[in-house]
């Protein structure tokens, strides 16, 4: 008989306490023992509690290997019987006995009904690490149970493959929304939804009125940069600069040879560019930019109230004046196709299609980062790598504890989002320009062209040669976050992976890493995408994409959504007039026309409202209050992590109070750990 003490600590968040009762059978190297009760006078497992039990082990079952978790429903006298089960979030067990080391053993789940659960001690264990057939074997078993419970299937053919899951409510616990995040976020969007009906907006299917209609709706919960773009939105300085630092700042590359289907003269542009040059002599500079709107091309649209919607793939070329001037726009094309009816605008024709030329491209930045730059690369691509997490990786992999808080909700809004923004007739249906025909057309084609690089910010910002452009914050954020986030896992992955013949040997790794080639790429190799990872190196740059598009890359994307489009005309969501074929023709009565109506409108702005803030239960990027990992080499490394980001967010900052407009989309603790919203 042997005396231990066991310490358990219950989760503190609203309904993590528990009346059910629970034991526990220490599983060792010589046998298993009988389930030991945790009980004491009173209530055990109050949320937030840390409580200790003596228990008396009756016989020995040599080195501990394993913690069997039994909880069961408290009983009642008959006939009464047992009550329902309780569910109990709990946070991790510890073993201790008068002559050993402490054990911890990591839970950091929802426990709902009766039954067993599984636990390791908490040192993070890669697969050729764990030589004892009962360790080998539970790994097995507790990715067996989760492969059964966490299943892919084909939401839209030519999509990433996504959780098999019809509606939020059916999840699991461990993936859903806690109970105050859940209930900010209904309260949230019902209180916008109820201000707007009771205001007639949602229900008016006309147009607006005048620009001065429309800045009265602006007053709908603006921010202080909100109120920025309302007072310069027809600048050209700032149409440019959202390229930027704009909620799509990752179409902008360098131009060194004018497309052919975009035929700029000298003539037209010499007004901006000035005397003693040319477009080919700039352009030999590097000093002219170019975004292109081509994937739009012939894209299917819409049709709301009844009325069909109109899209263009316009190309947008911009001036980097020298010595460290504004990026201008020099000129916009609204067809791949030039001609007699695709006129380049330039800056010096008439206010009002110049104006409307450079709404057309906002409205095909909407249509480009809501289907592409959010949807595709920020929400379906994390929930790949999410499910591939889940299935792949079990608790004791050290990529499982380092990437599982980068996971955290995304399964839960990624379902949400497939019953109340993207199913037929919601908001994207019923309120967007392209609908989601469009989008899913749009998705379908970008997968065929998606590489890689592309979600490797380094290898993007040199791909699209903006690597000294001035006053590009995303760039500038983005890269010192990447770094420090690359540091970070290299940190870790040296600590448990000695050698790159230990990467390659790695078979739950490698499993993970095809996974996500074959369900996220759909196995198609012209992307780039690594199906399997040799190298430390690689590990270590792939590792942090994931951390990165997960964390910061949708932060930057996502959080200025509404920023940008409760002034609509920024940012239209759809436009209701073909694009003009000719010049001269413009007039403030033809701009509010082609803007999208009132009920349209308005449903957009609620929507991108709830999506650009959290509601609440925030964990912003490096906070890992679940402790999976144990040892004091990860922890020290967290704590450096932490160190280097808390000086990356004083440093931006700093640098903002010297902006007019400051850029705060990627201060490290205004972002959150994973895609949440």
């Amino acid at each position: 008989m042997a005396k231990l003490r066991i310490r358990v600590s219950t989760g503190e968040a609203c309904g993590a306490g528990t009346w059910d009762k629970v034991s526990v059978s220490i599983v060792g190297t010589q046998g298993e023992s009988p389930p030991l009760p945790l009980d004491h006078l009173g209530k055990e497992f109050t949320a937030g509690a840390e409580e200790d039990f003596e228990v008396m082990l009756p016989q020995d079952v040599g080195p501990v290997l394993l913690l069997r978790v039994h909880k069961a429903p408290l009983a009642l006298p008959s006939p009464l019987g047992p009550l329902a089960p309780d569910a109990w979030f709990c946070r991790w067990f510890q073993l201790e006995s008068p002559l050993g080391v402490p054990l911890r053993f990591p839970c950091y789940q929802w426990l709902e009904q009766a039954g067993d659960l599984l636990l390791r001690e908490g040192a993070a264990k890669v697969s050729w690490a764990d030589h004892h057939p009962t360790l080998q074997r539970q790994r097995q078993e507790e990715l067996q149970a989760r492969q059964e419970m966490y299943c892919w299937k084909t939401y839209i053919p030519g999509w990433p493959h996504c959780l098999d899951q019809m509606t939020a409510k059916d999840l699991d616990r461990n993936v859903k929304y806690s109970v105050v995040k859940n209930t900010k976020f209904y309260m949230k969007g019902g209180s916008a939804f109820a201000e707007l009906k009771i205001k007639g907006l949602l229900d008016r299917t006309g147009l607006w009125r005048s620009l001065r209609e429309m800045k009265r709706m602006f007053n709908f919960r603006k921010s202080p940069a909100a109120e920025y773009v309302f007072e310069h939105w027809q600048e050209d300085t700032f149409f440019a600069s959202q390229f930027l630092n704009g909620l799509n700042p990752v179409l902008i590359h360098r131009c060194r040879n004018l497309p052919k289907n975009f035929p700029v003269t000298d003539d037209m542009v010499a007004p901006v560019l000035g005397p003693g040059t040319s477009l080919q002599a700039e352009l030999e500079k590097g000093s002219l930019f170019l975004v292109d709107h081509g994937i739009l091309s012939g894209v299917r649209t819409n049709v709301i109230n009844g009325r069909p919607q109109f899209s263009a793939a316009p190309m947008t070329l911009l001036y980097q004046r020298p010595g460290h001037g504004p990026l201008l726009p020099l000129a916009i094309q609204l067809s791949q196709t030039p001609g007699p009816n695709s006129p380049i605008f330039l800056p010096t024709d008439d206010k009002w299609d110049w104006l409307l030329a450079k709404t057309w491209v906002r409205n095909a930045e909407f249509s480009v980062h809501e289907a592409l730059t959010h949807l595709l690369h920020a929400h379906l691509l994390p929930e790949v790598f999410t499910l591939a997490t889940l299935r792949q990786l079990p608790h004791c992999h050290p990529l499982f504890k380092l990437l599982i808080p980068h996971t955290r909700y995304t399964l839960y809004i990624n379902t949400l989002a497939r019953e109340l923004l993207i199913a037929p007739g919601q908001v994207v249906d019923r309120s967007t320009g392209l609908g989601i025909g469009g989008f899913s057309e749009l998705i379908q084609r970008n997968m065929e062209q998606l590489s890689y690089s592309d979600l490797c910010l380094p290898e993007d910002i040199r791909a699209r040669g903006v690597e000294d452009i001035p006053d590009y914050y995303y760039r500038d954020d983005g890269m010192q976050i990447w770094g420090a986030v690359e540091r970070f896992v290299s940190e870790i992955v040296s600590i448990y992976y000695p050698s790159d013949a230990s990467v390659q040997d790695d078979q739950e790794l490698q499993a993970w890493v095809r996974e996500i080639f074959s369900m996220g790429f759909l196995g198609r190799e012209s992307s780039g995408m690594p199906s399997s990872l040799d190298t430390q190196e690689a590990l270590v740059q792939y590792v942090t994409m994931v951390i990165f598009t997960c964390s910061a890359k949708h932060s930057a994307i996502s959080a200025g959504q509404f920023d940008s489009c409760v002034w609509m005309p920024n940012l239209p969501p759809t436009m209701q007039l073909p694009p003009p074929t000719s010049k001269g023709q413009a007039r403030p009565e033809g701009f509010i026309a082609t803007l999208p109506p009132v009920n349209a409108t308005c449903d957009v702005i609620i929507a991108l409202w709830l999506l650009s803030q959290e509601p609440g239960d925030q964990r912003p990027l490096g906070t890992y209050p679940d402790e999976h990992f144990t040892e004091e080499a990860p922890q020290r490394s967290i704590a450096a992590f932490q160190s280097r980001l808390a000086q990356i967010s004083r440093d931006i900052r700093e640098r903002n109070q010297s902006l007019a407009l400051p850029y705060t989309y990627l201060d490290p603790s205004l972002i959150e750990n994973s895609v949440s919203i």
